[in-house]
């Protein structure tokens, strides 16, 4: 397995982070390796819907983001990749704190791959799970200029 270049992964990051709607959410990539992702949120009164609880749509968001990084430590330095379905489990409610994704492949292929996330809170306990199916984009890479090498 290939092993992601840190300096790609740390310029990266921050460029996601800084992207608006990472802000808008509040959400951080902290990691992403072939295979795996972490990402959080930290929930504020933004992210509730009218009943006092986290709006289902941030769910799906960080599950999306989470299924879509595990996946993109993997495919080549020049593609890119676009969501093409999401699945998601609303399994308990949150009100504050975090939300933790933890996103893992489970297939990849030429053309699609297929991630999952489980979401919890700093307790541990599950709230959501999700899987996503993308699609390979060839000849779509970062937009951002001047990367070191995506791969060592």
């Amino acid at each position: 397995m290939r092993r992601i270049n840190p300096q790609y992964a740390e310029i990266l990051k921050s460029v996601t982070n800084d992207c608006p709607y990472f802000r808008l959410q509040s959400m951080k990539i902290l990691d992403f390796d072939p295979a795996a992702s972490h990402i959080e949120i930290d929930l504020e009164k933004k992210h509730l819907q009218p009943f006092g609880i986290v709006h289902g749509g941030v769910f799906s968001t960080i599950i999306d983001a989470a299924a879509f990084w595990c996946i993109y430590g993997e495919i080549d330095e020049n593609a890119g990749m676009t969501t093409v379905d999401l699945n998601v489990n609303y399994l308990a409610p949150a009100v504050s704190g975090k939300l933790i994704a933890r996103g893992r492949r489970i297939k990849l292929g030429r053309t699609l791959g297929l991630g999952e996330a489980q979401v919890t809170d700093e307790e541990g306990r599950i709230l959501a799970h999700g899987t996503s199916t993308v699609m390979i984009l060839p000849d779509m890479g970062f937009p951002q200029k001047g990367l070191p090498p995506k791969f060592l």
